[in-house]
């Protein structure tokens, strides 16, 4: 016990928590990329892989329920090694040119906030389907396929043809690879990973 109140009250075991929650985000996010490149498969193939999942409340739910405890802790570590490393130096450079730390690093924050911003979005839009915020006018939950399935391919055709909506999904997925161009490294050097044979490669 006292290993995991060390763990969350340190600076390093807060790097540790961002590290590890921050890499299990990760996998996520290719595995859910994966399984939404199977839409340009056609309706039949994603369609079966949205039925799939939706028929298996059991593994469903408790995915939801850990990515959903990453993402808290994640975002608590961030923020608190943030604030941590701004009351290292309270008072600010007074000339001060990043000249080592690279772009994305210095906007990690503010980048992971649009993401999350972003996600409750996605959430809202494909998972939730609230019919207020597709800007389509039309009813999501309402599409069904030929086998009574709930059409993905039609939702996702129709949500993507609102220009606006395009836009923020093409912006939420820069922002992303932005966030994963140094947090993917910053995982591994946090872990201790990053090496002299690895490193240039990460």
């Amino acid at each position: 016990m006292n290993i995991i109140a060390n763990l969350f009250k340190s600076s390093l075991g807060k790097k540790y928590v961002m590290a590890v929650t921050g890499g299990a985000l990760f996998l996520f996010v290719v595995g859910h990329l994966l399984g939404n490149l199977q839409f340009f498969l056609g309706p039949e193939v994603i369609n079966r892989y949205g039925h799939f999942l939706q028929a298996n409340q059991e593994i469903l739910w408790p995915a939801r329920l850990g990515l959903l405890v990453m993402v808290a802790l994640h975002i608590w570590s961030a923020v608190k090694v943030s604030a941590e490393n701004r009351a290292a130096r309270p008072v600010p450079y007074a000339d001060w040119h990043p000249t080592v730390a690279s772009y994305a690093s210095r906007t990690m924050l503010m980048s992971g906030l649009i993401i999350g911003a972003f996600v409750v979005y996605h959430l809202l839009h494909f998972t939730v389907q609230t019919k207020s915020i597709n800007f389509t006018g039309q009813d999501f939950v309402a599409l069904r396929d030929t086998e009574g399935r709930h059409d993905v391919y039609r939702m996702m055709v129709a949500g993507f043809q609102v220009p606006l909506v395009s836009g923020f999904y093409v912006l939420a997925m820069a922002l992303l690879c932005l966030h994963l161009s140094h947090g993917i490294g910053a995982m591994f050097q946090s872990l201790g990973w990053k090496d002299e044979v690895y490193g240039p490669w990460i």
